[in-house]
């Protein structure tokens, strides 16, 4: 439970600094037991640009869980393909207020790799 509250305290933190635009939307992560989840959302608009998780069918598979860093990979590169379709190519990164490594990373650099400057 101490856990969770944390998390939350430091997503406030960085939600105070970290908004998005029209020109630079924030891509947004989320972990939890089972899943990974990312969006870039324009804040000014109040719209998703691009999302994608692992509660997709074509993502998902026969595996129980999927919250692991392979999989956070995909994740960050299929929402940064997304994102280049929609022409958004520059993103503030919301890293939700989970510490930046292993899932995070992975998904950071994936998206890094396909195209995304942040």
């Amino acid at each position: 439970m101490e856990t969770i509250n944390r998390i939350q305290i430091r997503h406030k933190r960085i939600r105070r600094r970290v908004t998005g635009t029209t020109e630079r939307p924030r891509l947004a992560v989320h972990f939890s037991g089972q899943h990974i989840y990312a969006q870039v959302i324009d804040d000014s608009a109040g719209q998703t640009v691009a999302a994608a998780s692992t509660v997709e069918p074509t993502i998902r598979g026969k595996r129980r869980t999927n919250a692991n860093v392979v999989t956070a990979g995909k994740i960050g590169a299929l929402v940064a393909e997304r994102s280049l379709q929609k022409n958004v190519k520059a993103v503030v990164f919301d890293r939700g207020g989970f510490t930046y490594h292993g899932k995070v990373k992975a998904l950071a650099d994936a998206a890094r790799a396909a195209g995304l400057e942040f």
